[in-house]
């Protein structure tokens, strides 16, 4: 095949590089040039701003007389964007993914949200600013410009938490890092608190599969397909570092009295107590598994994130995860208590 990727340096846009190539399809790679631009150095690359309204619309203007078997949009977060994309594809593209996100659904209220669940929706759909309140509806119009566009040839891929080696947010390589350094690791409330994260590997061959296959429709994509508890994971975690970390469950109204975040400081958990995030953990990903989604072992996922990240320079700050000194705190102050 012949693959265009809007993006292609960063994170998942580098393994669907790696993927395509190792199935051996042709890449070409549509950036800015701002990540990693000296990456895939003999890839053809066209340097151009996909917003239409920048640079006079000269992008997306150079995509203008080529054909593609397939699309992987990426780098696509505002309607109008990806719209302009879309559309100046559309006669030139025979399959359109569009990598939106899990956050599209109204409210994570029940476990087992799958794919027919409502999505959530902006008051005014004008608006381009992206937060925490509006990243999960602008992803959802996304999808919808996409199919407007693309009908019948469109794929709507919603991943959950991507993780694996060159993840920019360190949100899932904050446990191992962390876990390494060994001593008493401080963890939020039990063994059993859910985790659901996709290796970036495993859902890029599988996107570059379905695309081969022309499979269209919308997917939550996240993993792995048993549940999976954060217990689980730092126990991976000490194996395959070999460490002598010990964890401290610590209550989660503790925490929050103190102003820790969840997903953030205690990275890639939600809290238990807010009914809000009671699927978020637990979203049906049936479907994407009856349609070829596998997940490698989640200790082979920490094993090649941990190699990945000792191989950044030692200084580099982690994105995600409590200070050792907040850590510290925090664990002095629970053991006066108890």
């Amino acid at each position: 095949m012949r693959i265009l990727i809007l993006g292609g340096t960063r994170f998942l846009g580098r393994h669907l590089v790696d993927a395509a190539l190792a199935r051996g399809h042709e890449v070409t790679l549509f950036t800015r040039g701002q990540t990693n631009p000296d990456l895939y150095a003999t890839l053809e690359r066209i340097r151009g701003d996909r917003d239409p309204q920048k640079d006079g619309g000269a992008g997306l203007a150079q995509l203008e007389g080529r054909i593609w078997d397939a699309v992987f949009d990426t780098s696509g977060y505002v309607p109008r964007v990806v719209r302009a994309a879309a559309e100046r594809l559309a006669g030139a593209a025979t399959h359109y993914t569009f990598v939106s996100s899990i956050s599209v659904y109204k409210d994570f209220a029940r476990p087992g949200i799958d794919e027919d669940y409502p999505v959530a929706t902006l008051e005014d759909e004008s608006v381009e600013e992206i937060t925490g309140d509006t990243y999960g509806p602008l992803k959802a119009l996304c999808e919808r410009e996409v199919e407007r566009t693309f009908p019948g040839r469109a794929l709507n891929v919603r991943p959950g938490l991507i993780v694996g080696p060159h993840d920019p947010t360190d949100r899932f390589t904050n446990w191992p890092h962390r876990v390494a350094q060994g001593g008493e690791v401080l963890a939020p409330n039990g063994p059993d608190l859910p985790v659901q994260v996709i290796d970036a590997r495993d859902l890029a061959a599988w996107i570059v599969t379905l695309a081969e296959t022309r499979t269209t429709g919308t997917f939550n994509a996240t993993g792995p397909d048993q549940p999976l508890g954060l217990g689980a994971v730092l126990d991976a975690c000490r194996h395959v570092s070999q460490s002598d970390a010990r964890v401290t469950w610590v209550d989660e109204a503790f925490l929050l009295e103190r102003g820790v975040a969840y997903w953030q400081d205690v990275s890639a958990v939600l809290p238990e107590g807010d009914p809000k995030y009671a699927g978020m953990a637990r979203v049906d990903v049936s479907k994407a598994v009856a349609a070829g989604l596998t997940f490698r072992p989640i200790e082979q996922t920490i094993r090649d994130t941990l190699d990945w990240d000792r191989s950044r320079p030692h200084d580099t700050p982690l994105k995600a995860g409590l200070t050792r000194e907040r850590e510290s705190e925090l664990l002095r102050e629970w053991h006066a208590r108890s």
